[in-house]
Parts: structure tokens; sequence; C-alpha cells
């Protein structure tokens, strides 16, 4: 019964967490789209709903520490207009100077 019990809530432990990074994706998902420049919001909002979905938390880690940067440095290295600085040199920063966005319909 004792092992039945542990495995319950291992099971139960992995849907929350699952539950809790869906969570967050939605949020930084929101966050994406919500940014304060139209420019941004369609660069990153577009990039989120491409990419997010499939981050693991280490990736969603990195993707939220870039949406804390400002719009013009984003803006910039998306642009290729600079250089990304080394810190922010990270598999997403790479994905996200790869994404070309196109727009939806209805944009």
């Amino acid at each position: 019964m004792m092992a039945q019990d542990s495995m319950a809530a291992q099971d139960s432990m992995a849907q929350d967490s699952s539950e809790s990074l869906e969570n967050r994706r939605k949020q930084l998902r929101f966050r994406s789209w919500h940014r304060g420049m139209r420019e941004m919001d369609l660069l990153m909002g577009s990039f989120a709903d491409a990419h997010v979905p499939g981050f693991d938390a280490a990736q969603l880690d990195r993707y939220e520490a870039l949406l804390e940067l400002s719009d013009p440095d984003l803006y910039n290295w998306m642009t290729s207009r600079e250089p990304v600085p080394a810190e922010h040199d990270t598999d997403v920063m790479r994905l996200l100077t790869q994404f070309r966005f196109t727009p939806r319909q209805g944009s």
C-alpha cells in the first residue's frame, strides 16, 4: 500500500510540475505580446507562439531573462544592428535572432 501511495504522490508532483510549467509558458507568451512597443509585441509574441511551447524549464528561464531586457536592446540584437553581448548569447537568443516574423491573419 505504501508503494502505491508513493507512486501516487510522485504522479501528483509530476502533474503539478507540468501544470506549473504550462502556466509559466502561458504567462511568458502573454508578456511577449504585451511589451509596449508594437513592433516588439509582434516580434516577441510571434516568437513566443512558435517556440515557447517546446521550451524546457531552463530555456524558459533564459527566455524570461531576455524579457526583462529593454526593447531597444533586443530589437538591435534581433536586427543585427548591434552584436549580442556574450552574457546574453544563449541558445534562446540565437533562436530569437534567427526568427523571421511573418504576419498572422488579422495582425
